[in-house]
Formats: structure tokens, C-alpha cells, sequence
């Protein structure tokens, strides 16, 4: 009797045990799934920028353009999406007068450090204003950490193809821009939450842009085939950014 007790246990425990391994295999490969980064043009690289990458290969983030600016986006990337893919958006977008920090996440999903915001502000106490933005699942978890109020010195928050769940403080200012040709962003969730955005918030539809084109990591699944190549995207989306940006200064 203990013996058939002893099996039917150590039966157990190895169909548990199993279940456990299946699972993080499963997770793994999961995670490893992602989208990689096309190599990158380098001829759009100075030798300076390619030093600063090779140095900032493997921190919790990569920055690009000047600290002492005055004024930071930190950026959240998309769900699977290796980081660096969004290396060339950023370049543009620093060319705006911003210095932007892009976010190294934990399995590639924003979803595990929606919080990540704060460490970089801390990291940069000097700089006198921030930005928060992101782009898909990274837009949806910066709106998150917007939501929280957890930053006085947040002045604007930046969705690309992506919506805010929770509302969002009233005084905060507000871009969301995503691609005409954009069928990856849920439209049916985009305006259900839309009124979770501050009055006055600002809408800028890119025509021809598609989900996949605010980065560098080629055609994603079911995305839209876009009518603009992806430099034109990340010229119009940072040139409205910056635009965004100083008309609140002025």
C-alpha cells in the first residue's frame, strides 16, 4: 500500500515537474521570438556614433544626442522588438533638440519595467524637462507610468500606435501619431480609450505609415503594406514631434 502511495506521488511529481519544464521552454522560446534589428545603415553613422554604440552594447540603455540640451524623451520599444531597431527614429528625433534615452527591456517587453522612466530621470537630475513616449506595447506601458502622476517633471507624453488604458493627468500634454496604413493598432481600443487623453491632446496621422515603420526591423505579421519607406516615417514623426514640442515653449 505505501508502495503504490510512493508511485502514484513520485508520478505526480514527475507530471509536475514536466508541466514546469514545457512551461519554460515555452516562455523562453517566447521570448526569443522577437523581431531583430536590420543592420544598420552606415552611412547614416558618424564614427563617433558607432564608438557610443559599441560602449552602450549591453547597458539598460542606449542614449542618443546631447545631455545638456535641456530637454530628454525617454522611449519604450515595442512588444518583441530587439532595441536598436528603433536607433534610427531616435537619431531623428534628437536632431529635434531632444536627448533620447532608449529603454532596454526585461524579455523585450515593457510590460516588466513599465516603471523604467523614473531610474533614467534619476540617472539625469539636470535635465529641466522630460518626455515620455513609446512605441505599441512601450507606448501603452509609458501611458501607464504616466497615468501614475509619479513624475513632476514630465511635461509630455509621446503614443505611437498606441493608446493610454487608464487616464491621464489633465496637465500633461498629449502626441499620439500612428500610419494610416497602421491594421497592427487595434482602431476599436484606440477609440474606446481615447478619452482617457488630457483635453487638447494632439492626434497626427501619418499618410501611408504603417506599425512596423516607426522602427528597423523589416514587415511585421499583419501589418499594412505602407506607402512610405520607413526613413520618410521616422523624418515626419520626429519633425512633429519636435514641432509638438517647442510650440509648448513658445
Amino acid at each position: 500500500m505505501k508502495g503504490r502511495k510512493y508511485s502514484k506521488g513520485k508520478r505526480a511529481g514527475m507530471i509536475l515537474a514536466a508541466a514546469v519544464f514545457v512551461t519554460v521552454v515555452g516562455i523562453f522560446g517566447y521570448i526569443e521570438d522577437y523581431y531583430h534589428a536590420l543592420p544598420v545603415m552606415q552611412e547614416t553613422l558618424s564614427a563617433a556614433e558607432e564608438e557610443t554604440a559599441a560602449e552602450q552594447a549591453g547597458k539598460k540603455w542606449i542614449t542618443y544626442g546631447d545631455p545638456e540640451c535641456g530637454r530628454g524623451l525617454v522611449f519604450y520599444p515595442g512588444a518583441k522588438v530587439e532595441e536598436e531597431a528603433y536607433g534610427p527614429l531616435l537619431r531623428e528625433i534628437a536632431g529635434q533638440d531632444f536627448f533620447c534615452v532608449l529603454v532596454r527591456m526585461p524579455g523585450r517587453l515593457a510590460v516588466f519595467n513599465s516603471g523604467a522612466a523614473a531610474q533614467v530621470m534619476e540617472a539625469y537630475p539636470d535635465m529641466e524637462e522630460w518626455y515620455l513616449g513609446g512605441h505599441s506595447l512601450g507606448g501603452a506601458m509609458a501611458a501607464s507610468f504616466a497615468a501614475s502622476g509619479q513624475e513632476e517633471k514630465m511635461k509630455g507624453l509621446v503614443l505611437l500606435a498606441a493608446y493610454a488604458a487608464k487616464p491621464l493627468p489633465e496637465e500633461l500634454a498629449v502626441l499620439s501619431i500612428y500610419g494610416s496604413r497602421d491594421v497592427v493598432l487595434n482602431r476599436e481600443k484606440y477609440e474606446e480609450y481615447r478619452d482617457n487623453l488630457p483635453e487638447g491632446s494632439v492626434e497626427y496621422v501619418i499618410e501611408g505609415g504603417n506599425h512596423a515603420g516607426f522602427g528597423w526591423y523589416g514587415e511585421q505579421d499583419g501589418d499594412g503594406e505602407a506607402g512610405v519607406t520607413p526613413p520618410e516615417q521616422w523624418k515626419m514623426t520626429a519633425e512633429k514631434i519636435g514641432s509638438w514640442a517647442d510650440g509648448m515653449e513658445g
